[in-house]
């Protein structure tokens, strides 16, 4: 029997851990099935609306977390480019463009092999990171689809370092 056919008895199903941390910062979210949540944020320049999905046979812990941005067949080559120059930076997670559906997302994955529990500390981090990665590169899919800015230029828009305050 291979270790990845073990049947793992878990104390707490990893959506029920997320629902406790997102009722616990009274955080609007809906559970959409016993292995999903969706979690709708507030932030800087819109809201995200953020979805946990527990993957039973990876073990993992999914979290996909979108924003309204539609992008247009016209603007879909350069915002391709976008995302390879994003994601050469991401130590964590990735961006990626569902062409289908026009829509532009993050995506990370917590494996907990084993039957390994999340914490809520670890609920916190991966959403607070995906939040990050949102704010930090929303602007930059903003100048590609309504300036018409190349993907460099974009990112670089979005990248410098303020000093002091105004």
């Amino acid at each position: 029997m291979s270790l990845l056919e073990l049947d793992i008895a878990r104390d707490a199903h990893p959506v029920d851990v997320i629902e406790h941390v997102a009722h616990t910062h009274d955080w609007s979210f809906e559970r959409t099935g016993d292995d999903e949540i969706a979690i709708s944020v507030a932030g800087t320049w819109t809201d995200y609306h953020v979805s946990f999905s527990w993957m039973e046979e990876f073990e993992a812990l999914h979290v996909a977390c979108a924003f309204d941005l539609k992008v247009p067949e016209s603007r879909a080559l350069e915002v391709m480019r976008l995302l390879s120059l994003i994601n050469e930076q991401m130590l964590f997670g990735h961006f990626d463009l569902w062409e289908q559906e026009g829509a532009i997302m993050f995506r990370q994955a917590l494996l907990l092999s084993g039957g390994v529990e999340p914490t809520n500390q670890q609920v916190e981090v991966l959403l607070n990171s995906a939040l990050e990665a949102c704010e930090c590169y929303f602007q930059a899919f903003q100048f590609v689809l309504w300036s018409g800015s190349s993907a460099r230029d974009a990112l670089n828009s979005v990248l410098f370092e303020t000093y002091g305050t105004a």
